[in-house]
């Protein structure tokens, strides 16, 4: 069905991130690829400057370590990425540089504010050049 798929995944919600994973698996041709993604929120200036230098290499290294053990754990051939930024951003650049004709993102349970899907998901359908799929 799908020759490149981008997976998000949120290491704070693995489980979430294994059932995406799983799907897209299902959805991938033959010869096809999944990109696990990972993507590290930039910290503002005034408080970074507060933080240990190698914190965020540490992070870096601990959700690589993460998206590596889910792959594992289901037994998926995925190429594994980190980026550092605005979530909805890096998904949509990375899905764009990898000519992805399918993002899955999962969608945490939404307040008043984005009532439907979560506010990252709700950016990248929006915006996206590829079909989105969102899993509750």
């Amino acid at each position: 069905m799908y020759k490149k798929i981008i997976v998000p995944v949120d290491v704070g919600a693995l489980e979430k991130g294994e059932k995406i994973l799983a799907k897209a698996t299902a959805l991938l041709d033959a010869g096809g690829e999944i990109v696990l993604l990972n993507i590290l929120e930039d910290m503002p200036g005034y408080l970074a400057i507060d933080l240990p230098v190698d914190l965020m290499e540490n992070a870096l290294n601990e959700n690589k370590a993460k998206l590596v053990q889910i792959k594992e754990k289901l037994g998926v051939a995925a190429k594994v990425e980190i980026r550092s930024g605005a979530p909805a951003r890096e998904i949509l650049a990375a899905a764009q540089e990898h000519a992805a004709d399918l993002i899955i993102v999962a969608s945490h349970t939404p307040d008043i504010s984005n009532y439907f899907i979560g506010a990252t998901a709700d950016r990248v359908v929006r915006h996206a050049k590829c079909s989105v799929l969102i899993d509750r």
